[in-house]
């Protein structure tokens, strides 16, 4: 298969925020600039040493139509449902959540004061999925498969494929691929995202610079992304990253677009008006 480099699309800043029970987060989609990504409709990054910013937590609170991705960085998450399922978040830990026709829970830390550190990603599900039956895949930190390489380059793998090794999480409608990667200042690394597929990149500590299709530096130089913004992805089949000054460590997300109307009202994603209306009544009447 040739390869064609994907370059930035545009790069979209995190919005403060709060969420929850007064949560402070960085919001970078489901913003009024990027309402939504098909198929990711919210990211949300949490970080923060002040307990003050995360100790009220999410009380229980209804999903469906959706899923939600938890993976921590720093800190401790519990999580309780009224499925009766419930387990501790540790760092590296990720929670993929498909709520399907419904559920409620909640996530609140597990500690009264220390660094607070990850993301919520909430991905669409396709209407023939909408009403399936809640799932978790709760992976422990251990279970994510890791590979560094001799040059400093350390990949974990959450989901798809990178160097052969297969991701912790699967059979998810929009094969997806996450991955948690963490350059050295100035060293490279050529990233395979599936053609078809829509994604973004996140830096979350210092910086990254895409190279362009040759692997040479776009233009005048390379496109810069900084800690906390958010670069969709443009068309092709790799990306070429390379550490910042200071290095950096990013998430790269990418999934298949689901092409279907976005019903939105709150906890809930539906196709229609009428399926969210419906997704109401029934929370009201407690059958979720």
């Amino acid at each position: 298969m040739t390869q064609r480099r994907r370059k930035i699309h545009r790069i979209y800043p995190a919005i403060p925020t709060s969420e929850g029970a007064g949560v402070r987060l960085k919001r970078s989609i489901g913003t009024p600039e990027l309402d939504n990504l098909d198929p990711f409709l919210l990211l949300d990054q949490f970080d923060t040493e002040n307990a003050d910013d995360y100790i009220a937590g999410f009380p229980d609170h209804p999903h469906r139509g959706f899923e939600t991705v938890t993976y921590m960085i720093a800190g401790l998450m519990r999580h309780e449902d009224n499925t009766g399922a419930g387990g501790v978040l540790r760092p590296g830990g990720v929670q993929w959540m498909t709520a399907g026709r419904g559920i409620v829970h909640s996530e609140m830390p597990e500690q009264q004061d220390g660094q607070m550190k990850g993301f919520q990603l909430w991905v669409n599900l396709p209407a023939a999925d909408k009403m399936a039956p809640p799932r978790y895949q709760n992976i422990e930190p251990e279970d994510v498969p890791e590979t560094t390489r001799d040059d400093g380059v350390t990949v974990r793998v959450v989901a798809g494929k990178f160097d052969g090794i297969d991701g912790a999480v699967g059979e998810i409608a929009i094969d997806p691929v996450f991955l948690d990667v963490d350059l050295p200042a100035g060293v490279s690394v050529e990233i395979p995202v599936p053609a078809d597929h829509a994604g973004f990149i996140y830096p979350f500590e210092g910086s990254v610079e895409i190279l362009d299709e040759d692997g040479t530096e776009a233009g005048a130089g390379p496109v810069v992304v900084a800690d906390s913004h958010l670069a969709v992805l443009g068309g092709g089949n790799v990306l070429i990253v390379r550490g910042g000054a200071d290095g950096g460590r990013f998430i790269l997300v990418a999934g298949q677009p689901i092409h279907e109307p976005i019903a939105r009202y709150g906890p809930f994603v539906m196709n229609t008006r009428e399926e969210i209306a419906q997704a109401v009544q029934d929370f009201q009447s407690g059958k979720f």
